[in-house]
């Protein structure tokens, strides 16, 4: 991620609403939903004829369409803007349109599509038109809370009132490469302030990279990235697709030389684990790749930022969706250790699977939380607390997978789950050994009796209730990384299944049960 805004690149073609149907959707499937304008308010002389003006140009009679269609056969809900139709401008007419398609494509249970290119309010019509985006954000609001996907393409421009309420609330956002998305336009910044508006700082590049937009996807590319989404998150709990789909036939169940019975473990020190886990070669949660098909990355909180110490993504794992969350061993280092961002990220999945009513996956491998001044001041430590409290309560099931390192606060934020699983070499301590050592022995020189004392390997997490399941290490993961990562692909595919056949309630109660009672018996 970089602090500064990149140069602008040149303005991309504005896509008609016309043009982004034809390429997005199936060939011959979009079936109209609009019927004439609802106008309460007869438009004045100027403003009917600019209005006949605009659908003259547009070949449109609003500034969205919407309607129903197939994207790789998979039946979805659209809303597609319309610039060249008074520059995609909201007023009353086009408010009640999208939401009138929001609230049809909730009540048949249908995905969403939103496509907006739009400057934002309707001048013409005041301050009507501009509070109409609080119904359209929340009919938007009503369709995620009953479980149904909501995805967003920006187009070029989409600024103003419409980039904030439907073009900011999607599940999972792309953008338009080079499109200009921004709250204030720069010409009215200018006018206002007396000076231009940086450039890049409102384009699609520049968004991704503060974590705004998950990708920036070519018009032509966006059909095939839509139907990998809408692989994940219609694919059945178990397997499959809920149309009927199996998907690929995956790995064989996970058998009895995956996983190991913590007592017949060999009896290696702690310290001889934790080197292992700090080996450069050791697999980490890029591991995730190998576990998945589809996979649809995000990027960062959605909410302008993103830290590398994080991956994010959507995806099937053994042809069942979910969301899979890992930190990044690769990504953290003294000089970018994992902050408050990350973990902002890890919420933004939490609620993502909540949502969506996918599984979440997590994968742990950390050196630690950062600590430093603006981790203080960015709020790192309620940060592990909403984490550890989110994730505790799920109603979706949730797995946790200590893959290597899993040191203090950062790692504990990623810990509570319906199964914890653990590489066989994998640790969790409160601290480093060496921190700890430096608090009981004032040096860090009895970092290896420390990570002896204090119960930190996977069999001891297992003793103590805090692991479920250890997964074999044959000797070591760095030395068989593609066996290890198929190992733990069928691990965790078998245990999803098996949490998917347990009902909502019964899940969670369990979790707290098993939290609750740790260390008591």
């Amino acid at each position: 991620m970089t602090d500064s805004p990149q140069p602008a690149s040149p303005a991309p073609e504005r896509v008609s609403a016309a043009q982004f149907c034809d390429t997005v959707l199936d060939p011959g499937s979009f079936r109209p939903w609009d019927t004439a304008p609802v106008r309460p308010t007869p438009p004045d002389e100027d403003y009917a004829a600019s209005l006949a003006r605009a659908a003259d140009r547009a070949g449109t009679d609003e500034s969205v369409l919407t309607g129903a269609a197939t994207i790789d056969g998979r039946q979805v809900a659209v809303v597609v803007g319309e610039f060249a139709f008074l520059g995609g401008s909201i007023g009353v007419a086009a408010a009640e349109r999208i939401v009138r398609a929001v609230e049809r494509a909730t009540a048949e249970g249908l995905p969403l599509i939103a496509a907006p290119t739009s400057g934002g309010t309707r001048m013409q019509e005041g301050t009507l038109a501009f509070v109409q985006m609080i119904k359209i954000a929340a009919a938007v609001e009503l369709h995620k809370q009953a479980h149904l996907p909501y995805l967003v393409y920006l187009r070029h421009p989409t600024t103003g009132g419409v980039f904030a309420s439907w073009g900011a609330q999607g599940h999972v956002t792309f953008a338009q490469p080079g499109a200009m998305i921004g709250f204030l336009g720069p010409k009215v910044y200018a006018a206002l302030y007396g000076e231009d508006f940086p450039t890049g700082v409102q384009q699609a590049e520049n968004l991704f990279r503060h974590g705004i937009v998950d990708a920036v996807v070519p018009v032509a590319e966006l059909r095939s990235r839509l139907a990998r989404a809408l692989r994940v998150l219609t694919a059945a709990p178990t397997g499959g697709d809920d149309d009927g789909d199996t998907g690929s036939a995956g790995p064989a169940p996970a058998g009895p030389d995956d996983t190991v019975d913590p007592a017949h473990l060999p009896d290696v020190p702690a310290w001889q684990s934790i080197m292992l886990t700090r080996r450069a070669d050791r697999p980490g949660a890029r591991v995730l790749a190998a576990l998945t098909e589809d996979l649809v990355p995000l990027s960062g909180t959605g909410e302008g930022e993103s830290e590398s110490a994080m991956l994010l993504a959507l995806a099937k794992i053994d042809g069942i969706g979910a969301v899979v969350l890992g930190q990044d061993r690769t990504g953290q280092s003294p000089s970018s250790p994992m902050g408050p961002g990350a973990l902002r990220e890890a919420r933004r999945a939490m609620g993502l699977a909540e949502q969506l009513r996918l599984p979440l996956v997590m994968v742990i491998d950390t050196v630690g939380a950062a600590l430093s001044v603006a981790a203080e001041e960015g709020g790192l430590a309620p940060e592990i607390a909403r984490c550890v409290a989110d994730s505790v309560l799920l109603d979706t099931p949730v797995i946790s997978l200590l893959l290597g390192q899993g040191a203090g606060g950062g790692a504990l934020a990623l810990l509570p789950a319906d199964r914890v699983l653990c590489a066989q070499h994998s640790w969790l301590a409160p601290l480093p050994p060496e921190g700890a050592s430096v608090i009981m022995h004032g040096d860090a020189s009895h970092a290896p009796q420390m990570a002896a004392e204090q119960g930190v390997r996977a069999q001891d997490l297992a003793a103590d209730g805090i692991v479920d399941v250890i997964i074999a290490e044959k000797p070591d993961a760095a030395v068989e990384p593609d066996a290890f990562a198929a190992r733990v692909r069928r691990v965790v595919a078998a245990e999803l299944r098996a949490l998917a056949r347990l009902s909502p309630d019964v899940r969670r109660t369990t979790r707290l049960d098993r939290y609750r009672g740790l260390g008591l018996t």
